[in-house]
């Protein structure tokens, strides 16, 4: 229990580290600049080396397909919804995919770690490549259309290199490609200055964050969502598949992660309210650090 407290705390340091940096230096800070070095740069080092860590094989394809599922039930049942609660564009937005896109990377794998032992890293992997897919697509399209008519929004999910970065990374792990030591090093070099920045990022953008200025129906609707209706999803489905107790665990612990940082970097790139996205992100942060013992408890009953 200890470990795992510790695991989260230490990520949480470079969430201060961009707050205090922010503060000290303020205007001579440009998020926006590192919010495109990390989307269009950094990210493709993140995505090539979790795509090339292990060959890709049956039971590692099936973890992310019931991942993704799970998702897209959710994103269904709770569509209508939104078009009804939220009639500002870019708050629907907002409401539409944050709580589904969540925090498998910087906080998942080392999570999964703690929990399960070493054996879970290919599967907290291809979870959260297939939480990247998501983001990359759905997500991007959803925060875009914020600003942006359908056309654009679409032409914008073809414009991100992270994109075809995993489908150049896929294809290279199907034809049996493995990565040099030497490549390997600099691949991992590029994935940690990627999930460091995305913090560090997080932290500059809750400088700004005002308490006064919380829009408590967004924080209502997108709690609800990922520590109720995703929960209860997760627990009905996966307590009905084969797969081995291990997964099982996993999966429901990845469902369970905070709000990523991820929609603040698409947030600030679409203008799409990245202030009120990064108040949803910390809400849903500070929650995790009691819920995980919650979830820590349900898994023997999965």
């Amino acid at each position: 229990m200890t470990s795992i407290l510790f695991s989260v705390l230490g990520i949480y340091i470079f969430i201060l580290v961009g707050y205090f940096a922010k503060r000290q230096f303020k205007e001579q800070m440009d998020e926006r600049t590192i919010t495109l070095l990390s989307v269009y740069f950094l990210q493709v080092f993140l995505t090539f080396w979790g795509l090339l860590k292990r060959p890709i094989d049956t039971t590692l394809f099936m973890t992310p397909m019931i991942y993704l599922g799970i998702i897209f039930i959710a994103l269904f049942l709770m569509f209508p919804i939104v078009k009804q609660l939220f009639s500002d564009k870019k708050e629907r937005s907002i409401a539409t995919v944050a709580a589904l896109i969540g925090n498998t990377g910087n906080l998942g794998i080392p999570l999964g770690i703690a929990i399960f032992g070493e054996e879970s890293i290919p599967y907290t992997t291809v979870i959260n490549l297939a939480n990247v897919f998501f983001v990359y697509t759905i997500g991007v399209y959803f925060y875009s259309r914020g600003t942006f008519d359908v056309r654009k929004s679409l032409l914008n999910i073809v414009k991100l290199p992270i994109l075809w970065a995993a489908l150049a990374a896929i294809t290279l792990n199907l034809i049996g490609y493995v990565p040099s030591d030497s490549v390997e090093k600099t691949l991992m070099m590029g994935a940690y200055a990627s999930m460091t920045m995305q913090l560090v990022l997080f932290g500059i953008y809750l400088y700004g964050v005002k308490i006064r200025e919380l829009n408590f129906r967004l924080t209502y609707w997108n709690s609800g969502i990922k520590y109720l209706l995703l929960p209860l999803i997760a627990f009905f489905i996966i307590r009905f598949t084969d797969l081995p107790t291990l997964v099982k665990g996993i999966l429901f612990m990845e469902l369970m992660m905070p709000l990523a940082v991820s929609n603040v970097n698409l947030a600030a790139l679409y203008e799409c309210r990245p202030k009120d996205t990064t108040v949803q992100v910390f809400i849903s942060s500070i929650l995790f650090l009691g819920i995980i013992f919650i979830i820590i408890k349900l898994l023997p009953y999965l």
